[in-house]
C-alpha cells in the first residue's frame, strides 16, 4: 500500500507539472490597413483563376493540377500520411499471429536391443504437427486510444492542409509563369513594332540624304539604333522561349514544343478581389489550418505521454492444436488459454518524466509557430492588398501618360518627314513614348501577378467550405 500510494502522489505530481496546451494568441485587426476590396463573393477564391477570364490560363492551371510532378507528389504525400496515421491505431486493436510447424522424424535403430511397443519404439518414422493462434489486446481503461486518435486526426488533417497549400501554390506558380510569359510576350511584340518604325524611318533619312535635305549623318544614326532594335528582339524572343518551357515544366509537359503554349501579347484582365476580414484567414488559408492541426497532434502526443505514468493492462487469450503419430501410436490434442499481464513503470518513471517534458516543449513550439504563421499570413494578405491597390493606380496613370506620349511621338514623327523637325526632335519623342509604354507593360503584368499574391495570400486556390468548423476543433 505504501507503494502504491508514493506511485500516485509521484503520478499526480508529473501529471500536475505537465499543463494543457495554452490558447494560442490570435489578435488580428478588424479590418486591413489597405484599400476596401470590391465585394465580391469568397466562393470566388476556390477557383481564382478563373476570374481573369483567360481560358489559356485556366486550361493551364487545371492541368497542372493534374499532370504536375509536385501534385502528384503532394497527393503521394497525403495518402503516407493517411496510411501512417491509420496505422498508429492499430496498436489498440487485438494483435495475434497463427502459428504452425510441421516435423517428420525416421529413426532407425543401429546397436542394442530394439524396443517397438505402441507409444515407445526405437526405431520407425514419427510425425508432429502444431498449430497456435495467439492474441494480444491491451486493454485501454485509462484513454490512450482517445489521445493517439488525436493525435492521428491532427496528423491527418495537417497532411491535407499541406496538400492543399501545396496545389494551391502550384496554381500560383503557374500563374504567375504564364503572366510572366504573356509581358515577354507585350515586349517582343513591342520591340518588332520598334523595329518597324526604325526601318520606317531609316528609309526616310535615306530619301531626305538623296534628296540633299538631311545630313548622311541622320541615316547612319538611325542604322545604329536600327542594329540595337533587331538584337533586342532577338534577346526577347529568346527570353520567351525560355520562360515557355519553364511554364510547361510546371505544368507537367516538359517535352512539349513551347509552340504549345499560346502566349498572347496583349495585357489581360486584372480582377478585383474579395472583401475579406483578417480573422477570416484562420479558415481560408491552408497553411494557418495546418499549424492548427498540428498543435491538435501535439496535445494529443502530450496526453498520451501523461498516460504513460498509468499501468498496462494486456489480455492474452489463445488457442492450439498438435498432432503426434509414431509407430503404434497416435493422438490429436486441443488446448486453449487465457492469462493477463500488467506492467506498471517504477524505475523508469524518470525517463518518463523527461520525455512528458519535453512533448510538453514540443506542444509549446506548435502553438507558437501556429501564432506565426498567423501574423506571417495576415502580413502577407495586407502587403499583396497594398500593392495591388498601388499597382493599379500605377497602371491607370501610365495608361493616360502613353496615349500622349504616342501622340507627341505621332507629331514628330509627321513633322521630321515634313522638315518641319529635326531628326533628334523625332527620336527624343520615340524614345519618350517607348520608356512609357515599356512601364506601362511592367506595370500591367505586375498588377496581374500581384493579383494571384493578393488571391494566395487571401487563402485561395482550394475549397476550404469542405471542411466544417468541427474538422478545426481542438
Amino acid at each position: 500500500m505504501r507503494f502504491l500510494s508514493t506511485f500516485a502522489l509521484v503520478t499526480c505530481l508529473a501529471l500536475a507539472a505537465c499543463a494543457s496546451p495554452r490558447e494560442p494568441v490570435t489578435n488580428l485587426p478588424a479590418a486591413y490597413q489597405a484599400p476596401p476590396s470590391a465585394g465580391l463573393d469568397e466562393a470566388v477564391l476556390d477557383q481564382w483563376w478563373l476570374a481573369f477570364e483567360d481560358p489559356q490560363l485556366t486550361a493551364l492551371v487545371e492541368q497542372a493540377l493534374v499532370l504536375s510532378p509536385d501534385a502528384q507528389s503532394a497527393a503521394a504525400r497525403l495518402r503516407e500520411a493517411r496510411a501512417t496515421a491509420a496505422s498508429a491505431l492499430t496498436a489498440f486493436l487485438p494483435q495475434g499471429q497463427l502459428t504452425g510447424s510441421a516435423r517428420r522424424t525416421e529413426t532407425e535403430q543401429v546397436e542394442g536391443q530394439e524396443i517397438n511397443i505402441p507409444g515407445l519404439s526405437t526405431s520407425g518414422e514419427s510425425e508432429s504437427y502444431q498449430a497456435n493462434f495467439n492474441v494480444s489486446w491491451e486493454l485501454d481503461l485509462f484513454g490512450r486510444f482517445f489521445a493517439a486518435r488525436r493525435a492521428a486526426r491532427g496528423d491527418s488533417a495537417a497532411a491535407r492542409f499541406a496538400y492543399e497549400g501545396a496545389r494551391a501554390s502550384l496554381a500560383a506558380n503557374v500563374a504567375d509563369a504564364y503572366f510572366q510569359a504573356r509581358g515577354l510576350a507585350i515586349q517582343l511584340a513591342d520591340a518588332r513594332e520598334t523595329l518597324r518604325i526604325q526601318e520606317s524611318l531609316g528609309d526616310l533619312a535615306e530619301r531626305r540624304v538623296e534628296l540633299g535635305i538631311a545630313a548622311s549623318s541622320d541615316a547612319d544614326r538611325i542604322a545604329g539604333d536600327l542594329a540595337q532594335a533587331r538584337a533586342q528582339v532577338a534577346n526577347l524572343e529568346a527570353q520567351l522561349q525560355a520562360q515557355q518551357r519553364i511554364l510547361l515544366v510546371l505544368v507537367g509537359r516538359g517535352v512539349d514544343p513551347v509552340q504549345s503554349v499560346d502566349v498572347e501579347a496583349a495585357p489581360g484582365l486584372v480582377p478585383p478581389v474579395p472583401a475579406s476580414l483578417p480573422g477570416e484567414l484562420l479558415a481560408r488559408r491552408p497553411d494557418v489550418r495546418e499549424a492548427e492541426a498540428r498543435i491538435r497532434s501535439a496535445a494529443g502526443r502530450l496526453t498520451y505521454a501523461q498516460l504513460a505514468f498509468f499501468p498496462t493492462f494486456t489480455l492474452t487469450p489463445g488457442l492450439g492444436i498438435s498432432k503426434q503419430e509414431q509407430p503404434g501410436y497416435s493422438a490429436t490434442t486441443q488446448n486453449w488459454s487465457i492469462g493477463a499481464n500488467v506492467s506498471q513503470p517504477v524505475l523508469n518513471i524518470p525517463q518518463l518524466l523527461l520525455d512528458l517534458r519535453a512533448q510538453n516543449a514540443r506542444t509549446e513550439q506548435a502553438v507558437i509557430n501556429y501564432e506565426r504563421v498567423v501574423q506571417t499570413a495576415y502580413g502577407e494578405a495586407e502587403n499583396a492588398l497594398v500593392q495591388l491597390a498601388a499597382d493599379r493606380r500605377r497602371v491607370e496613370l501610365l495608361t493616360e501618360g502613353e496615349a500622349r506620349a504616342e501622340r507627341a511621338f505621332e507629331a514628330g514623327r509627321l513633322g521630321y518627314g515634313a522638315g518641319v523637325t529635326d531628326l533628334q526632335t523625332a527620336l527624343s519623342a520615340e524614345q519618350s513614348w517607348r520608356a512609357v509604354r515599356a512601364q506601362l507593360t511592367a506595370a500591367q503584368v505586375q498588377a496581374q501577378r500581384r493579383a494571384v499574391q493578393a488571391y494566395k495570400a487571401l487563402g485561395g486556390g482550394w475549397p476550404a467550405d469542405d471542411f466544417s468548423d468541427s474538422t478545426s476543433a481542438r
